[in-house]
């Protein structure tokens, strides 16, 4: 029976929780049990649905549809913000985006799956931050993915079946429309790997948010660069995502399974030494919005008053 309601709480719950961006089909997964939505409302307005949370064996896990349910939202509308913040109000340490892109090298094949570890970011109208307004803080993203958590998912996709590319350079595209032909050379000669148009973002909130990220990178097309009439399909995107979906599922499931809790990652850790603002003159509407992530770091008086 699947239950309702809505969360307001500015505090997480104390409970391991691990958070699945992706289509709304990946819920539809055996064995999960305890299910209900929830609607959680974040500082930064509505998340793109409500989450779907759960239980697979022992593992509490919270879905969300990226595009919203039926797919009506464009990658550029996202609110990221929203997103990410929801998971970490329903606390989640870690995160797994299940995303479609185009392959950029001829070993990558449609179907495969890669499990990207850098981002080269060719966005620019998408907001990237929880900070600003009176706070400023500086995370480190020179390894912008776990380590630790994107190998417990190449082994779970492998596992599962798949053809999996450990590594790579994700390049993040505005969008909507796909990339010209030159620009496709362009990202293969960076050393771009793989081609999408949602994934920077996450990565980026969920450091500052000290939540451990990866991403299931599925592999639909080669873009635009081999030449001749080949270009992006959305039909054919389509026809490899749902070839792939019970792939998608039998990952996500076993990797429930095997997330651990504690990790030697840093992640969890990212805000240390990161705020730069004196915690004096941070003004207090901005204090309260982010004493879900800056409550630990401020002084015991400061952190009573959130």
């Amino acid at each position: 029976m699947l239950h309702k309601r809505v969360m307001t709480d500015s505090k997480a719950e104390n409970r391991p929780l691990l958070g699945i961006i992706g289509g709304s089909g990946l819920y539809e997964i055996d064995g999960l049990e305890d299910v209900e939505t929830l609607t959680v409302e974040t500082p930064y307005g509505p998340p793109s649905d409500a989450y779907v949370t759960g239980r697979i064996g022992n593992q509490t896990v919270a879905f969300l549809p990226r595009h919203g349910k039926g797919h009506r939202i464009m990658p550029s509308e996202l609110n990221f913000r929203a997103n990410i913040f929801g998971f970490k109000k329903l606390g989640a340490g870690s995160i797994v985006s299940v995303s479609a892109v185009g392959s950029l090298r001829e070993e990558v094949a449609p179907g495969d799956v890669v499990v990207p570890d850098q981002f080269i970011d060719r966005t620019y109208e998408r907001p990237s931050t929880f900070f600003g307004g009176g706070i400023v803080a500086h995370v480190s993203l020179a390894d912008p993915l776990c380590p630790e958590l994107s190998a417990i998912l190449a082994d779970a996709a492998s596992q599962a079946g798949a053809t999996v590319h450990r590594g790579g350079t994700y390049v993040c595209i505005e969008g909507p429309q796909f990339s010209t032909r030159a620009e496709s050379h362009l990202y293969r000669q960076w050393g771009a790997d793989i081609i999408g148009m949602t994934n920077l973002q996450e990565a980026r909130l969920a450091r500052e948010a000290e939540i451990c990220f990866t991403t299931m990178a599925l592999a639909t097309d080669y873009d635009c660069w081999r030449g001749g009439d080949e270009e992006v399909g959305v039909e054919d995107i389509l026809a490899v995502l749902a070839a792939n979906t019970d792939l998608a599922k039998r990952t996500v499931k076993s990797v429930a399974g095997a997330a651990a809790t504690e990790r030697a990652c840093g992640c969890r850790r990212a805000l240390d030494n990161a705020l730069i603002t004196n915690p004096e003159v941070i003004p207090p509407a901005r204090r309260d919005a982010l004493s879900l992530l800056i409550g630990r770091l401020l002084p015991a008086d400061e952190e009573k008053d959130a």
